[in-house]
């Protein structure tokens, strides 16, 4: 269930929005945006994870202006935490309308990576790519009402 409207999003945004996806993979890009840029990542990393007959890791990826936290689903255990300031880019891909993709500078390297999951529905990941969108707003409003001082 999606709120009507942005200010009903506001009080579980700022707490974090859960959602369980499956982890497909990872691949580096070269620009930090960009359609055609994601869709071909996502299609190197969808292909990737057809190849490999394993399962995939099930993980809770949590939203909020602070960024994007991936917590393992079974075991609870802390997978990553990456800063909204790092993430360059999201979105839902267009022909794979269940993959929900983002890009980060890595904080370890400083590479750009590209993160994609699969979610049960189009909904869903639809809605993963719409609340980050909205944490990244959020995220800015709260910079330039802490600066609005200065």
């Amino acid at each position: 269930e999606l709120p009507e409207s942005w200010a009903d999003m506001q009080e579980p945004l700022l707490e974090g929005m859960c959602f369980t996806l499956k982890y497909l993979g990872m691949t580096l890009v070269e620009k930090p945006k960009g359609e055609d840029m994601a869709a071909a990542a996502i299609r190197r990393i969808v292909a990737t994870a057809r190849v490999g007959a394993r399962k995939f890791q099930k993980v809770i990826l949590t939203v909020s202006p602070r960024g994007i936290s991936l917590q393992d689903a079974d075991t609870k255990e802390m997978v990553e935490n990456i800063s909204i300031y790092r993430i360059s880019y999201c979105t839902t891909d267009k022909l794979q309308n269940k993959v929900f993709a983002y890009v980060a500078q890595s904080q370890q390297s400083g590479a750009l990576e590209c993160h994609a999951f699969l979610s049960p529905k189009k909904k869903i990941a639809q809605a993963v790519t719409l609340t980050v969108a909205q944490a990244f707003q959020m995220a800015l409003d709260l910079w330039e009402a802490a600066h609005a001082g200065r």
